[in-house]
């Protein structure tokens, strides 16, 4: 995987942090795709077949829990893992996150850009 770019999907209906993330992501020399609400973002996951996937929880047309159940009822997409990336930090969300297939879950503000580069390689070894 070392020669081949990493492809992230961002799911992120927040522009400005979306923004942040997809310039972190590649100076590290990430392929990103962004999507700004669930359906896009399952869409792009369908279509795109991406590496991984951060995801937010709270967005429109689409929460993150029901882009990641689908995500993994589709045998095309079930094998990428899904970070949660999000500002819900309840025990509850986690424990349901984690529970419905997603590799880890991220809280955004406590989390840095370069943290979550860190957790993705992170992931994508344990592949």
């Amino acid at each position: 995987m070392a020669d081949t770019q990493i492809h992230v999907l961002l799911v992120e209906d927040d522009t400005f942090l979306a923004n942040i993330y997809k310039t972190k992501l590649e100076m590290e020399k990430f392929k990103v795709t962004t999507a700004e609400n669930g359906e896009d973002g399952l869409d792009a996951a369908q279509k795109k077949n991406p590496d991984i996937i951060l995801l937010d929880i709270l967005m429109p047309k689409m929460d993150g829990f029901a882009v990641l159940e689908e995500l993994k009822k589709d045998s095309k997409t079930q094998k990428i893992p899904v970070i949660l990336l999000t500002n819900l930090g309840q025990k509850d969300d986690v424990e349901r996150g984690l529970e419905m297939g997603a590799a880890d879950y991220m809280i955004k503000a406590h989390t840095k850009p370069s943290e979550t580069v860190a957790k993705i390689k992170s992931v994508l070894k344990k592949k």
